[in-house]
């Protein structure tokens, strides 16, 4: 990696521009966020603000906008921003201007939807040979983007890329921490969204903050389960991208996975809800739900809670079976 390292951060909504706030706020790298349209492109260059995404947040001096792709062709490290869902179809796209050298990392909480496969795997089939890392963990954009303290994980294959990573993405009220469980990693990001939905269900219904604490302790273990049988550390989900993302997204009202599932538990059933936001966890869920049974691997709160998003049962249908599972061991 240069001296001075060239960052891209591919995807300009929230996540995306206060990843490459951040980054650029230390002054260590060049950092360019690149986004699709030219006209917000200069909007953003202009006020040095991405007020559709992060309204009122000034963005660093040194953070350069652009919407001309040929920005990858020198990049050390690409942050690939987009909704996990857009993956496959981004790598395909940029791909091509990305250097053999570059560092790819996905910075999106979910699984491909079409296929049940984890992020890194999806970018290690459409970018062979490359090193392929991913960002997770509690993280709110918008606290990002103010400096405010937040703590994440960044894992690749190996250790080594992986503290690199930690390295160079880091700042004063920024700190990542390396790990060389990509597998883990991801899972706990991508399942505590769902498990943020089912916390929201059972906000919405009422059920009280003791239930809470009942589903976020069965989840975890739901999760290690779940990791465990994909090759993934059980260690990892007690971390930050397991234990610590879930903790926030399952008690913030700034989580769309929350406010989702609080909406679902009001109504009772899948009404459409969401407002437009994206809600990875909806994904997630049927993703998951299919794969742990293809795994057999037994995930009731992910199933109930597939069940409840597609139609399949209604939230106090969902409760009652939960409710009336077989007691065993913890």
């Amino acid at each position: 990696m240069s001296e001075k390292p060239k960052i891209v951060v591919v995807g300009a909504g929230a996540f995306g521009t206060a990843l490459a706030a951040v980054a650029a706020a230390t002054g260590n790298a060049k950092v360019t966020l690149l986004g699709r349209r030219q006209e917000a492109v200069e909007e953003c260059r202009r006020t040095r603000r991405n007020d559709a995404f992060l309204p009122g947040i000034p963005l660093p001096a040194g953070l350069a906008f652009s919407a001309d792709t040929t920005v990858l062709t020198d990049a050390d490290v690409v942050l690939f921003a987009m909704p996990s869902q857009e993956h496959r179809a981004a790598a395909r796209s940029y791909g091509g201007w990305i250097g053999t050298d570059a560092t790819i990392v996905t910075c999106a909480k979910g699984m491909e939807q079409a296929t049940g496969r984890l992020l890194t795997d999806v970018l290690d089939e459409e970018l062979p040979a490359r090193k392929i890392g991913v960002l997770s963990g509690p993280g709110f954009a918008a606290d990002i983007a103010k400096g405010l303290p937040t703590a994440m994980v960044i894992a690749a294959r190996d250790s080594e890329t992986a503290t690199e990573l930690a390295e160079t993405l880091s700042s004063r009220t920024f700190r990542l921490y390396p790990s060389a469980d990509r597998v883990g990693v991801q899972l706990g990001g991508a399942l505590k969204n769902v498990l943020a939905i089912a916390c929201g269900i059972v906000e919405g219904a009422g059920l009280g903050d003791s239930a809470r604490a009942a589903l976020i302790s069965r989840g975890l273990a739901e999760m290690s389960r779940f990791v465990v049988a994909q090759g993934g550390e059980a260690d990892t989900v007690r971390g930050l991208s397991g234990l610590g993302d879930l903790v926030l997204t399952a008690t913030s009202h700034q989580s769309r996975n929350l406010r989702f599932g609080i909406a679902l538990g009001k109504d009772g059933r899948a009404t459409g809800q969401g407002g437009g936001e994206l809600v990875e966890g909806a994904f997630a869920a049927s993703v998951a739900a299919r794969v742990a049974l293809d795994l057999g691997v037994d995930m009731p709160i992910t199933e109930a809670v597939a069940a409840i998003i597609d139609g399949r049962r209604d939230v106090r249908t969902a409760l009652e079976q939960l409710m009336s599972r077989p007691i065993t061991q913890e």
